[in-house]
């Protein structure tokens, strides 16, 4: 597709009632430094069902322009809807670069435009960048199982895509609201969507997890050794007002349920404190863990891997550290 300008788009999924995701305000963030650098505009697309809430979330957060593209079709996702919608807009107004919220929706819609588009995707980006020889967009993200980090350029076709994780970016600060809205009316016969939601079954509430939007988590890996392990990881967890994380070694193991994983193929998080308790540091957990502001890390291994990311290195054993960390803390707020 040939380009009509510079500017940098932003998907902005909403939820049933028209509210914005976090994802695509955190994307945002990354946004306005990849659209400065690439000498456009920040603009976010909002597709919903009485989108204003999000609209309104996007305007205060650093949005240059917002196309909103708002209808009853578009209240439950579809492919097909979504993937007509977003087609007819960035074939209309051919945007240089797209970035998705690697959502389960995000997922599915991204790898379906990039090939109505016949443009390349890069999936489940933990950096963005801009490669200062080509100008083009520098997309990194885990490969070969995350054992290492590829950087990836499409430096051949536009725009250029990749779904972001949710978690890897914080959210941009609020700005004055100056965007320019544009209304779109587009709308998808019902015989184009090919899908219907016949009944929505809630969550069980032991998967109702909010790891990425928490601020402090306490994880436990391989080194609890068991389901009960994690009994002194949740005391702490407890006393800090935290939400409890695990490694992939944990949940293999059944000793945690995997709505607690954080990695490569668990969460992305991004809390004010990350507490990894006998987490050896494996590259796949580190990829999920780069958002935190500050990682304590305890394990009786010196040489552990975690620790080359740590800010604040502990060397012992998790059982006794934890408990002790606890006890501390308590002391400190007054809890008996």
């Amino acid at each position: 597709m040939e380009v009509k300008t510079k500017d940098l788009w932003v998907f902005i999924e909403t939820n049933e009632d028209g509210s914005a995701k976090n994802v695509g305000i955190e994307l945002l963030n990354p946004g306005r430094e990849l659209a400065d650098k690439q000498g456009g505009k920040l603009c976010a697309l909002v597709i919903g069902c009485n989108v204003q809430a999000a609209v309104d979330d996007a305007n205060a957060h650093g949005a240059d322009i917002i196309y909103v593209i708002d209808g009853e079709e578009y209240k439950f996702y579809s492919t097909d809807a979504y993937t007509d919608a977003l087609e007819y807009a960035i074939t209309k107004y051919a945007p240089t670069s797209v970035l998705i919220g690697s959502t389960p929706h995000g997922r599915d819609l991204g790898p379906r435009i990039s090939c109505r588009l016949k443009t390349g995707l890069t999936a489940d980006c933990t950096q963005l960048g801009i490669d200062e020889e080509s100008g083009n967009v520098a997309w990194t993200r885990p490969a070969f199982g995350g054992n290492l980090m590829a950087r990836i350029l499409c430096p051949d076709h536009r725009p250029q895509m990749g779904t972001v994780r949710p978690g890897v970016f914080k959210k941009p600060e609020g700005t004055e609201a100056h965007a320019e809205i544009i209304t779109e009316d587009f709308h998808v016969p019902a015989e184009r969507i090919r899908t219907t939601i016949l009944e929505t079954i809630k969550e069980a509430a032991d998967e109702l997890v909010d790891l990425e939007g928490a601020e402090i988590i306490v994880s436990g890996g391989r080194g609890v050794g068991g389901p009960e392990g994690f009994e002194p990881i949740k005391e702490l967890a407890s006393v800090l007002g935290a939400t409890v994380g695990a490694s992939r070694a944990a949940v293999d193991s059944g000793w945690i349920t995997h709505s607690h994983q954080v990695g490569q193929t668990g969460k992305t998080v991004g809390p004010k404190l990350y507490i990894a308790c006998g987490i050896s540091g494996a590259i796949q957990h580190l990829a999920g863990i780069g958002g935190a502001d500050c990682i304590v890390a305890i394990n009786k291994d010196p040489e552990a891997n975690i620790f080359s990311v740590a800010d604040y290195g502990i060397v012992g054993d998790l059982f006794t550290v934890v408990p002790a960390l606890t006890a501390e803390i308590k002391k400190k707020k007054g809890i008996a």
